[in-house]
């Protein structure tokens, strides 16, 4: 089955952010929209400003990871149907809104710790923004452009 762009996003919501809060969600939903509309770097490159292509970029999102470290992965975009609530956020995303203090921020991870590294992915290449429930956010440094 092939899903819409807006089911697509939906799905990715509630899978990576189900259990962050509205914010949460809206963090991860500005993070995707921001590498669609990134004008520059590896983003660009690969996703060409199209949703599909940014959400199915291999090794990016783990939820769209048949499996992960080895082991079959029971939580993806595949295994989760959104609720209204995702949908919504998808749209709200959709529409060019962005959680504020997030700027351009193209990365976020789930660190299992209190703290947030002030440097991801290791390569470089984003630097620690903030912290939105469990997720950690970043921004681009200057070797994004190289990439």
């Amino acid at each position: 089955m092939s899903f819409s762009a807006r089911e697509l996003l939906a799905r990715l919501i509630k899978c990576e952010a189900g259990g962050e809060g509205l914010d949460g969600m809206r963090a991860v939903a500005t993070v995707v929209m921001n590498r669609v509309h990134v004008s520059y770097g590896e983003y660009l490159k690969y996703g060409q400003g199209d949703l599909r292509r940014v959400i199915f970029q291999p090794r990016q999102f783990t939820c769209v990871m048949d499996t992960v470290y080895g082991e079959v992965n029971p939580q993806t975009i595949w295994s989760c149907p959104p609720e209204e609530i995702h949908y919504e956020v998808a749209d709200w995303a959709l529409s060019g809104n962005k959680l504020p203090g997030l700027g351009e921020c193209l990365w976020y991870y789930n660190p299992f710790s209190p703290t947030c590294s002030q440097i991801f992915p290791p390569s470089g290449t984003g630097r620690f923004i903030t912290r939105v429930n469990q997720h950690c956010f970043y921004a681009p440094t200057p070797l994004y452009a190289q990439t």
